[in-house]
């Protein structure tokens, strides 16, 4: 399945993107989406390891490590403080 990612501010900063399509097998969660992206290495791995402070949002609602993705839903990563 694929899903929409989107980063914003110092994370869209530090891996160097905005967005992105990714390929995953289904079904996976935000955790597991957050996990592969980590697995990257180098910023990627910084800027969403675990433990860092870091909002998630599952088709643009707010949402935990847990939540189920599907295919063709949008995921996003951001810092808990974002500005316009």
């Amino acid at each position: 399945m694929k899903i929409n990612l989107r980063f914003f501010a110092s994370v869209r900063e530090l891996v160097g993107t905005g967005q992105e399509v990714l390929e995953v097998a289904a079904p996976l969660t935000v955790g597991e989406v957050r996990n592969l992206l980590i697995a990257r290495g180098g910023n990627w791995e910084y800027a969403l390891a675990q433990g860092r402070a870091l909002r998630m949002a599952h088709n643009q609602v707010m949402c935990d490590a847990g939540t189920v993705i599907a295919d063709g839903d949008e995921v996003a990563f951001f810092p808990p403080v974002t500005g316009g």
